[in-house]
Formats: structure tokens, C-alpha cells, sequence
């Protein structure tokens, strides 16, 4: 499914939009300004979502960061909380479903959590040519 907002008015208003209802403060920094293709931006937000509704739901967080950029590789989404760490990829999990969206579009994840934190998820998806 593709958020409406992400079809209408492109990533950073779909990813502004998601922060503006979280539950814990998100500092959003967009360095992209151009559209990127339509599955690249889909996985970013996936990836953003699901980064920042587990740091909401189990890390005890009270900021996260998110940071989106472009790289020579493609579009990065690089997102931290500040909880208490110690999250795992677990089949089924929403962690491990980021990875695996993002290993299905030829992206990559890096993922570190250590106990007593932080949590911090960098996704690298490629743009289509």
C-alpha cells in the first residue's frame, strides 16, 4: 500500500505527516528535494515508519532522529532513537521486515542496538535509472 500523501505530494510531506502524529518528538531533516522513483520512495517510508513505530512501542525513547539524504549509491534514510537499545531483528518482526523490503528493492540495511542504546537503522535504497 502507498500512503495517498506520498503519491500526491512526494516523500518529505508523507514522512512530515508521519512525524507530526508521533507519540515520541521526531527531528525530520530532508536533504532530497527531487522526486525520486516510485518503489525507491515506497521502501524509504516503510523503512521510516516501521523505524520510528518500534522506537515508539519498545524503546523507551524520548527523541528520535531522522535524517534523509542522497548518496552516490542512491536515497539514505538514516534513523536513531535514543532509548534504551537492545531491539532485534526476529523473523517476522517489524525490524526484519524493513530489511527484507529493502533487500527486495537492492537496497541495504545497518542496523545497531546495543543494550542501553541507541538504536540507530541506516537504509540504503537505490534510485531507478
Amino acid at each position: 500500500m502507498r500512503p495517498a500523501i506520498l503519491s500526491d505530494r512526494g516523500l518529505d510531506a508523507a514522512l512530515s505527516a508521519l512525524v507530526s502524529s508521533s507519540a515520541v518528538p521526531v527531528r525530520l531533516v530532508n536533504e532530497v528535494s527531487d522526486r525520486a522513483d516510485v518503489t525507491t520512495e515506497l521502501v524509504v517510508y516503510f523503512a521510516v515508519a516501521e523505524s520510528v513505530t518500534n522506537a515508539m512501542k519498545h524503546s523507551g525513547a524520548t527523541n528520535i532522529d531522522v535524517r534523509i539524504w542522497r548518496s552516490e549509491h542512491g536515497l539514505r534514510a538514516d534513523i536513531r532513537d535514543n532509548g534504551h537499545g537492545g531491539a532485534l531483528l526476529t523473523p517476522g518482526g517489524g525490524l526484519q521486515g524493513v530489511r527484507e523490503r529493502v533487500a527486495a528493492a537492492g537496497g541495504s540495511m545497518v542496523f545497531s542496538s546495543p543494550a542501553g542504546g541507541p538504536t540507530e537503522i541506516e537504509v540504503m535504497v537505490p534510485c531507478a535509472s
